[in-house]
């Protein structure tokens, strides 16, 4: 298929144009949908499943049609689909037949954060939907009216995107395929960079040069460029870069740093430039919740946003949806979930729990691709020896088959104790019967995990 650029997509992404996305439910589509909607344009969509999103989608005017067909595209101008979305796909060939031009979602996102002021991109290995949320919020109390994309639930929007009417978009940007690369950042901030997604990427070296071009994005009379200036991966990604460079971390040596930070707490001065910017009370829990807030910060100090509405938006936030979230109590043991699915996610929240003072913490963890698994296989074995009881679900396929030979099993052998279960059925029980008070059961994984605990915990409700 031939590709259209994003420069192409300025004539059809215009008041009265017919505009159709396949996969429109996912948490992106649907926020660009309703975008696309407030735009003028007339949009229509289609997804495999009927759900909360297109639900949304209908009440506010967008057409869905449940399952993919050719003859769903009928008068569209133009298609925009997601990276899961192949060639095959009716929809697609049907397109591809009648000439009618595909774009890709991040092109579109791209050619949409150019009619801001204001493009704020959050990205990097691990932390963006926190570190988003967290600027949301920040923007939100400083009354701005942002336009936000994140990839992941968040109470204050009751949604994973708002619709705003301000000069700033807030997006977070994902690395995978490059998709970040259409995007327009005039703010690209850099949480870390580490090896993953190593299905796409060759290697280290290959996700680094990603990053860097990236951070290139930004305007070069203009373009701001936010990072963790305690990465030796990233700090080596931006080396020489002709950007103005803003750095964060614990120490006094970065540009924004916390003064009198005390981790049990999560309470600190914040300082830009070695001067007093404001005071910080998180309620959320770990250094890298902090570090995650120290990126949002240096954004918003970018931004010219005045300190109290950080201070205010900061201490409204309890946490992104599948991080850490508190999903109930099964006979005296709390159940929390997260959405970690790579060893330097495991370890931020593993390096979390001994603060909340369990007296035992079981973790269910759900590997996420087979690819993933096997790459990091030592890594992942490393944390999960670290639980006082790891219980293992079969590895969540996600876009992949089992071309690599992998199994959870295989991390089970390798882990003291370990427990093994081809089913969330199997796992539900085994926590039935070993759930006492003081426990912590932890479900963690990118994929459907979440399931068990919210089994048990409704079993309570």
């Amino acid at each position: 298929m031939l590709h259209h650029s994003t420069q192409e997509m300025a004539s059809y992404l215009q008041p009265g144009k017919h505009v159709h996305l396949i996969g429109i439910g996912g948490v992106s589509m649907c926020a660009l949908g309703m975008v696309l909607h407030g735009m003028g344009i007339q949009v229509t969509g289609s997804d495999m499943h009927q759900s909360k999103a297109t639900d949304h989608l209908e009440e506010t005017g967008i057409p869905v049609t449940i399952g993919h067909k050719a003859e769903n595209i009928e008068g569209a101008d133009c298609i925009i689909r997601t990276a899961a979305v192949h060639d095959e796909n009716p929809e697609i060939a049907a397109a591809i037949a009648r000439n009618i031009p595909v774009f890709e979602r991040a092109q579109s996102w791209g050619y949409i954060m150019t009619a801001y002021k204001n493009a704020v991109c959050f990205s990097g290995t691990h932390g963006k939907t926190t570190a988003t949320s967290m600027m949301t919020h920040i923007a939100m109390e400083a009354g701005i009216d942002p336009t936000v994309m994140i990839g992941g639930y968040l109470n204050l929007l009751d949604a994973g995107h708002r619709v705003g009417h301000g000069d700033t978009i807030i997006m977070e940007s994902c690395e995978y395929c490059n998709s970040f690369l259409n995007f327009t950042p005039t703010i690209a901030v850099i949480l870390d960079i580490d090896a993953d997604h190593l299905d796409f990427f060759k290697d280290l070296e290959d996700i680094k040069h990603s990053f860097r071009q990236f951070a290139e994005l930004t305007p070069e009379d203009r373009g701001i460029v936010i990072a963790n200036g305690m990465d030796k991966n990233t700090m080596d990604a931006l080396r020489g870069i002709n950007r103005r460079l803003i750095t964060f971390g614990l120490t006094p040596d970065m540009d924004v740093y916390p003064l009198h930070f005390d981790r049990g707490h999560s309470s600190f001065d914040v300082m830009c430039k070695g001067s007093f910017y404001t005071h910080v009370d998180l309620r959320v829990l770990g250094k890298h919740n902090c570090m995650d807030a120290l990126a949002a910060i240096a954004a918003a100090w970018a931004l010219g946003i005045e300190p109290e509405a950080v201070t205010r938006g900061l201490v409204s936030f309890t946490g992104a949806a599948r991080r850490m979230e508190f999903k109930g109590v099964y006979n005296g043991a709390d159940i929390y979930d997260d959405y970690a699915h790579h060893p330097g996610e495991l370890k931020a929240t593993l390096d979390a729990v001994p603060e909340r003072g369990y007296s035992r913490t079981i973790v269910v963890f759900q590997p996420h691709t087979y690819s993933r698994t096997k790459a990091l296989f030592p890594e992942f074995v490393e944390q999960l020896r670290r639980p006082d009881l790891t219980i293992l679900a079969e590895i969540y396929a996600a876009r992949e088959t089992n071309t690599v030979g992998i199994s959870s099993k295989d991390l089970a052998d390798q882990i003291p104790g370990a427990e093994y279960y081809k089913t969330f059925d199997e796992i539900t029980q085994r926590l039935r019967e070993i759930a006492a008070p003081g426990d912590l059961i932890l479900t963690i994984g990118a994929g459907d995990i979440y399931l068990v605990g919210e089994a048990l915990a409704k079993e309570q409700a």
